[in-house]
């Protein structure tokens, strides 16, 4: 039996064809998205129906890849981003184009609803949660002040994976992982505020989709649908969730204390409990997960950013970057590098820039460079998992998913800075088969089969044992206090402007 899992990124689409009797994917299969062009600085913006174009292609070439096969797929599920909802009117139509992350023109809308109740500490009291320029609160807001026309046409309002599974099914509602991450709702509750619904606009509850469980299938694959891509018209498309939630189920992360970090465009920490993860400093997201529990969340913007900008200054390949790494000694010979390039969420420098500190004319050379920004990259994920533990987590390893986990260098560099083994998990395609379990799920919970997140974890989830790193003790010692003195200097040139 054949779930597939469609993950929806700004990038493109992915789709993966899970195989549960050989618990691995049998095909996989993905789409470019296009990027409008010629938006004002501090917008990012997609056309959705390039969504739908994307995800039939991707899904219809994963199905020939299948062959024969296609005929034993039972379910589709589907992930997307924490920010991408879809404005719809009444005729279903797309009313306007969708802002993604790193879209900041609604940060004066975030904080006038900030200021309404009472800044950042009040709306944690409120929902558990600040919400950020990055949030639907946002950008609704931002919509009414700014295209109220558009606002005025809008009936519904749906994220990215809603969106999708709306267009496959024809059913509109969510689940409250996906809801969790609009700033719209109460964390703790598991329900839309009316409070702050009702403070951005009075008719905005009615235009937001009903929710309904993880475990609750979105409805049956549309007949049309189901005849173009020759499948039975009884697969189920199940509830669907955000990236980051999903990637975590599909790194077995699904008993409270466990821990993973995803290392793709950017990197994600995910911590699972079975409680609202509440951090009263705003830098751990308090969400709810893919499986009916809740789970604490901080992303570092520039994983990615910073190690790429040494790369092109060189011209390297990424193994001649991760030569160079190996190269230098732990610590750089002192060169510390604060690789805030693009602006930083953890800790949270929304205007950041990278800094070099510690410069010698012993330590400034190229493998020093290398290695002063993967340490400074694996410092901030370090920092992360420090604010975790700050919470109650008490991991007792980290599992390690996508990009990541192929590299020895980063592995035990992750293992010395978070003081715990790192241990890469099977799963390459991250969300995308995320998505396929929860479907899987839900599809045998329907079927009247008995089938929990766990078990199916247990089953499809498989950790290396040879990628397994150890900490080093000293090395671990040595980037403790690295990690202080990168917080000291954050919190020295931050306030005074100057990062």
């Amino acid at each position: 039996m054949h779930f597939l899992g469609i993950e929806i990124s700004p990038v493109g689409t992915c789709v993966v064809a899970l195989d549960l009797e050989s618990a691995e994917v049998s095909a996989e299969a993905s789409a470019q998205h296009a990027w409008i062009e010629g938006l004002p600085t501090g917008y990012r913006e997609q056309d959705p129906a390039g969504w739908i174009e994307a995800v039939n292609r991707a899904v219809n070439e994963c199905l020939t890849k299948l062959g024969s096969h296609r005929n034993r797929v039972a379910a589709i599920g589907i992930a997307g981003p924490l920010r991408g909802t879809v404005a719809l009117d009444s005729a279903s139509r797309i009313v306007r184009p969708v802002k993604l992350a790193g879209d900041l023109s609604a940060r004066r809308q975030s904080e006038e609803i900030a200021r309404v109740f009472g800044g950042a500490p009040g709306l944690l009291e409120l929902i558990g949660q600040a919400s950020g320029p990055d949030s639907l609160a946002a950008e609704i807001l931002w919509l009414k002040q700014h295209e109220p026309y558009h606002f005025q046409q809008i009936t519904s309002f749906l994220s990215a994976q809603d969106f999708m599974a709306y267009w496959l099914t024809g059913e509109r509602a969510t689940e409250p992982g996906t809801a969790s991450a609009t700033g719209l709702f109460d964390i703790r509750k598991r329900c839309w505020s009316a409070e702050l619904v009702n403070a951005i606009d009075p008719s905005l509850m009615g235009r937001l989709p009903p929710l309904a469980t993880p475990l609750e299938p979105r409805g049956l694959l549309r007949p049309a649908l189901a005849q173009a891509w020759g499948l039975s018209e009884q697969v189920q498309v199940g509830a669907g969730s955000a990236t980051p939630m999903l990637a975590a189920l599909a790194a077995g992360c699904v008993s409270t204390g466990t821990v993973a970090v995803e290392l793709g465009s950017s990197g994600t920490i995910v911590g699972i409990r079975d409680a609202p993860v509440i951090d009263l400093r705003g830098e751990i997201s308090a969400l709810c997960n893919a499986t009916g529990g809740w789970m604490g969340l901080a992303s570092t913007v520039n994983a990615v950013a910073a190690i790429e900008l040494v790369r092109r200054h060189y011209g390297w390949t990424q193994e001649q970057f991760e030569a160079a790494v190996a190269a230098a000694p732990p610590g750089a010979d002192g060169l510390l590098f604060l690789p805030y390039v693009t602006g930083e969420t953890v800790p949270r420098l929304p205007e950041g820039c990278g800094v070099l500190h510690g410069m010698t004319l012993a330590n400034f050379i190229p493998s020093h460079f290398a290695r002063a920004a993967a340490e400074g990259v694996a410092l901030g994920l370090g920092y992360g998992i420090s604010r975790l533990c700050d919470l109650g987590f008490e991991p007792t390893e980290i599992r390690l998913l996508d990009s990541g986990s192929a590299s020895q260098t980063t592995r035990q560099l992750l293992a010395d800075v978070f003081g715990v083994p790192v241990v890469p998990v099977g799963s390459a395609q991250g969300a995308a088969v995320g998505a396929a379990m929860q479907a899987a799920v839900a599809f045998f919970r329907q079927s009247g089969e008995s089938l929990g997140f766990e078990e199916i974890a247990s089953y499809l989830v498989s950790s290396e044992p040879e990628g397994r790193c150890e900490p080093d003790p000293e090395r671990h010692d040595l980037y403790q206090h690295l990690m202080s003195r990168q917080q000291y200097l954050v919190d020295t040139l931050h306030p005074a402007g100057f990062l």
